[in-house]
């Protein structure tokens, strides 16, 4: 079992036994305070992770300007798409429909509808073969194991299938799929899967597969916004709905690295999305949330110069578990970190807040100003 130890120099003895990047305590003594709430990590249960990302699409004006995403430009043939039609990721389908007032949590667009960022499948039979679709990636492609967690609210045009995944390859692969052909009165399920070599033995198609379920949900995905969730640890991947547990793989469990794709596509396949839609679809996202443990072996040394003390108070931070569905009324409030001052020291979200040490500085730096102009008036008006 590989270990990670902190350097004697910090007054901290301390040994982590990590796998490779799911953190267990093992040996800790210490004594050093933290200058930063959260600076050691983020807690899931008994797995620390280093890094953060978040973002609240509620909020965010513009998705062309927020690093931690990279909408997708791409063109995939029918033969690629394994389909009777080709695919077509545009950015012009990615657009941030942020709420009308920023203090807001609830109510309508600014372009009207949901609020959010909207992933737009275009309806219609394609005259060039390709469904126009929409697909966002993270910047990040360094997340190996940890807690991803996503608000969406679904379409209820049949004929496409709304992803939120974590991927490396075609066998290295954590999906949640969500096929709105399949939605009805009475059934209303999503697909979890975990892409294996038996999956692609069988043409990529993962349902006669040990790491393929069909998962019925308690409510309606097209109706309102749900949380829906996966933690993945060295040996397993739970998969979550609305804080609930839904069930538990233990085979094929991705090894390596991968980012996260947030999509909403169909290739006309019959076996899976259907369509293409009859008229244009929109899934719409509320927010992401990420806690996992980087790859990079510059963020790990990072995460040792800030953590000299993993014990201290408020070293790490406790991630809330979903308590109220986020399903737009008074009640879709969600708590970020990144939201906070103070709790996401060396992080590298997009839009973080001032810290308290930086705002400090900033008010230092105005007295500072504001002594000197009124020092020099002083003057002036003296010479005068």
């Amino acid at each position: 079992m590989p270990h990670y130890k902190l350097s004697m120099n910090k007054m901290v003895a301390l040994t982590v036994c990590v796998l490779p990047t799911t953190i267990i305590f093992c040996t800790v003594l210490l004594s050093k305070k933290v200058s930063a709430n959260c600076e050691c990590g983020y807690t899931v249960g008994s797995s620390l992770y280093t890094e953060l990302l978040e973002t609240d699409f509620l909020h965010l004006e513009a998705i062309s300007v927020d690093t931690d995403w990279k909408p997708q430009n791409y063109e995939v043939t029918a033969e690629a798409a394994r389909g009777p039609y080709g695919k077509n990721a545009s950015v012009s389908n990615v657009i941030s429909n942020p709420v009308k007032h920023s203090w807001d949590w609830v109510g309508g667009g600014v372009g009207g509808g949901d609020p959010g960022l909207q992933l737009w499948v275009r309806g219609g039979i394609p005259e060039d073969g390709l469904v126009s679709i929409a697909e966002v990636a993270s910047t990040r492609e360094d997340m190996r194991y940890g807690s991803f967690r996503v608000s969406m609210k679904m379409t209820g045009i049949s004929g496409t299938c709304g992803a939120f995944f974590w991927y490396l390859n075609d066998t290295q692969e954590i999906d949640m799929e969500f096929l709105s052909k399949q939605f009805n009165a009475t059934s209303n399920p999503v697909n979890l899967v975990l892409q294996s070599p038996e999956a692609e033995q069988a043409g990529f198609n993962a349902i006669n597969t040990s790491t393929y379920s069909r998962y019925p949900l308690a409510f309606a995905p097209d109706v309102d916004y749900h949380e829906y969730r996966f933690d993945w640890s060295p040996n397993a991947v739970s998969f979550y709905a609305d804080g609930s547990l839904l069930t538990t793989m233990t085979e094929s469990v991705p090894t390596l690295p991968g980012h996260i794709i947030l999509s909403h596509w169909s290739n006309g396949d019959p076996g899976w999305s259907g369509g293409p839609p009859v008229s244009d679809a929109v899934i719409t996202v509320e927010y992401f949330k990420a806690y996992f443990n980087s790859s990079n072996a510059a963020r790990w040394r990072d995460w040792s110069n800030r953590c000299t003390n993993l014990l201290a108070p408020n070293a790490t931070c406790i991630v809330p578990d979903l308590t109220t569905t986020p399903n737009g009324n008074g009640n879709s409030s969600t708590y970020f970190f990144s939201q906070q001052p103070n709790m996401t020291v060396n992080q590298t979200v997009f839009g973080l807040p001032k810290t308290n040490q930086t705002i400090m500085r900033e008010k230092k730096m105005i007295f500072m100003f504001a002594a000197l102009f009124i020092s020099l008036r002083v003057l002036n008006l003296w010479l005068d």
